[in-house]
């Protein structure tokens, strides 16, 4: 019996889901919950994602009626995986996003080995839509560093993370009063209560998409962003600059921010 879950949301992108799917390497041992958020242009061909998927283990599929938004989707995938009460460890991905060398095999490893650590991601290589390199993360590995910077912004890159199953009974599921900021939300109830790492592994690749949320939905995302940290906030230097700092993104073009992120690789 697998020990990890790999929870991937689906909506409106049957080739993106097909290369996330087909990225995981056979030697991997997993189960995978599709949840597909209504998706109008196109079904899912289980078949043809059956067959892509080389890891020993099943996929599940859930099909919502209607298109509720990617935290409810999400959630939906957290109350199947804790009824099966299967599994130690759910992991994420999402769709066109492709996984490096033995992604799930070495964070498994890491958290068992390193038990009071319930979440771990790791770094990533951004691409454009056509594959083109733009840069790669470095995000904090310790755990102190990780709740300071929190305060600034994320500091998991979301479809790269694997954590504990049983910590939902603790921090509960997404939040849904946070719209495009779900997984920031999420993770810093994460990082409140339990520890945390990232690895320095590039165990991911990721796609930068002009159409997804990080674009069209930068102003909701960061405005969101900086009630998580007034709704967390102390008296502190790093509650004081991330408020500042996201003031100020808010305000910014999101192309000169992601001309900011090139020019530090």
């Amino acid at each position: 019996m697998n020990k990890v879950i790999l929870l991937i949301p689906h909506y409106n992108n049957p080739l993106g889901l097909m290369a996330s799917v087909a990225s995981i390497e056979a030697s991997e041992a997993l189960d995978v919950v599709i949840v597909d958020d209504g998706s109008i242009n196109e079904r899912i061909n289980e078949t043809a994602i059956n067959s892509a998927f080389k890891s020993t283990g099943k996929i599940t599929y859930i099909y919502l009626e209607n298109n509720e938004g990617v935290e409810s989707a999400l959630n939906h995938g957290l109350d199947y995986i804790v009824k099966t009460n299967l599994y130690h460890f759910i992991a994420r991905l999402d769709c066109g996003d492709t996984c490096i060398g033995k992604r799930f095999e070495i964070q498994e490893k890491f958290l068992v080995e390193n038990s009071e650590i319930k979440l771990v991601g790791s770094n990533a290589i951004a691409v454009d839509p056509k594959g083109n390199f733009l840069y790669k993360t470095l995000l904090p590995e310790k755990n102190q560093k990780i709740k300071n910077k929190m305060f600034t912004n994320n500091m998991f890159l979301h479809p790269t993370v694997m954590f504990a199953e049983n910590i939902i009974a603790i921090v509960g599921k997404y939040p849904t009063n946070y719209k495009a900021a779900e997984d920031y939300a999420f993770f810093f109830k994460i990082v409140k209560e339990f520890k945390t790492a990232n690895l320095p592994e590039f165990l991911l690749q990721y796609e930068i998409n002009p159409s997804g949320i990080s674009f069209s939905k930068r102003k909701v995302q960061v405005w969101s962003r900086i009630r998580i940290i007034k709704d967390n906030f102390y008296l502190g230097f790093w509650p004081v600059y991330g408020i500042i700092k996201n003031l100020i993104l808010y305000i910014l073009p999101h192309s000169i921010i992601q001309k900011i992120k090139r020019l530090k690789e």
